[in-house]
C-alpha cells in the first residue's frame, strides 16, 4: 500500500498506544480497557505493540465522551456498537433507495 493511500485509509493502524492516548487525552489503561471490552481490537506490530487506526480512535473518543458523562464503560461500548450498526443500516438503506430511483 502506498504511503498516500495509508493517509486516506481509516483502518490503517498508524497510531501507537502512547500517541493514541495522547491524542485522546486518556491513559493507555483506558485504551486497554476498550480492547478488553471488545470495542476496539488494535492490530499488533511485529514487536507486539498495539497500533490504532483513525476509525478506532473515533470509537475510543466516543467511549470517552460517554464515560465522562457517567456511563459505565461496558454500557458505553454497547451503545457505540449499536450506534455503529445503526449508521451502517442507514447507509445501506439510502444506497438501496438510490438504486430503486435510478
Amino acid at each position: 500500500m502506498a504511503a498516500v493511500d495509508r493517509l486516506d485509509d481509516e483502518d490503517y493502524p498508524a497510531y501507537s498506544m502512547g500517541r493514541a492516548a495522547e491524542i485522546l487525552g486518556v491513559t493507555p489503561a483506558f485504551l486497554r480497557a476498550l480492547g478488553a471490552a471488545k470495542l476496539i481490537e488494535p492490530l499488533r506490530s511485529e514487536g507486539g505493540h498495539r497500533r490504532f487506526s483513525r476509525y478506532q480512535l473515533r470509537l475510543a473518543q466516543r467511549a470517552r465522551e460517554l464515560v465522562d458523562e457517567g456511563t459505565a464503560l461496558e454500557a458505553a461500548c454497547r451503545i457505540i456498537v449499536l450506534e455503529d450498526q445503526l449508521a451502517e443500516a442507514l447507509r445501506i438503506n439510502a444506497q438501496l433507495k438510490r438504486k430503486m430511483t435510478d
